[in-house]
């Protein structure tokens, strides 16, 4: 074997913006004696160039950060998308600017995205960006505000929780989730109580109670059998014994 090199890696191949050692030193010197960095930009290819065979959803700059930690995409996000998006098709969120944000699994199609109101977009499977590149923008809603100025003032505990000084307009609005049980679970249970019949009940009583009376006679009869058996064993030994004292 004469040689053995790579002819591909994911979308780009052997004669894909090939350049040489050496290409890379005369653009670090053109940028570093003239600052112009387009000889550089074309040796060192940008990220985003891996991402181009992946289908596009472009983010609002709100919602930036808040994927960058983690956060699902949701419709409140959502700039524009790309034709043909099925669900848990792999997609590329991306900025306004063409900055790669995160690789995410859609879980809505392009019709469902452009009907609905909310709902989640995509959840991620790689975060690419990094962290407060863009300004931190949840937790500023009218709602959110007043939790914090409620924390502030002891009025919530520091959870968010209401607590003995929770002033009762806010307790009307305020739904713990975690706590309530599904009403239908209980109806159900409710209703089976209810419709439950009792004579069947009855009915399975009485007829244990038939079946088990000639149980109990045949148990009766064995005893008794039993004790005639022992009895007739003793009066055979007696007798026996009567016969070996006479002969003596």
């Amino acid at each position: 074997m004469q040689e053995l090199r790579r002819v591909k890696s994911g979308v780009l191949g052997e004669e894909d913006n090939m350049v040489t050692l050496h290409d890379v030193l005369d653009a670090q010197h053109v940028y570093d004696t003239t600052k112009d960095e387009t000889y550089l930009r074309r040796v060192v290819m940008p990220l985003e160039v891996l991402l181009t065979n992946y289908k596009r959803v472009v983010v609002k700059d709100s919602a930036v950060n808040a994927i960058c930690y983690g956060a699902k995409l949701m419709i409140p996000g959502l700039l524009r998308f790309a034709d043909g998006i099925e669900i848990n098709d792999e997609v590329v969120l991306m900025t306004t600017k063409g900055e790669a944000i995160a690789v995410a699994i859609a879980q809505m199609t392009t019709s469902v995205m452009a009907t609905v109101d909310h709902g989640v977009v995509a959840k991620i499977k790689r975060v690419i960006m990094e962290r407060d590149v863009y300004p931190r923008r949840w937790g500023l809603g009218p709602m959110a505000q007043r939790k914090k100025n409620m924390i502030k003032e002891g009025k919530l505990d520091k959870h968010g929780k209401p607590n003995a000084n929770t002033p009762s307009d806010f307790l009307q609005s305020y739904k713990d989730f975690s706590k309530s049980k599904p009403s239908g679970l209980s109806g159900s249970s409710d209703s089976a109580t209810a419709e439950a019949p009792s004579t069947p009940a009855k009915e399975e009583k009485e007829a244990m109670d038939v079946d088990e009376s000639p149980a109990d006679d045949g148990d009766k009869k064995r005893s008794a059998d039993d004790d005639e058996a022992n009895g007739s064993e003793k009066k055979k030994n007696k007798k026996d014994k009567k016969k070996k004292k006479d002969k003596k």
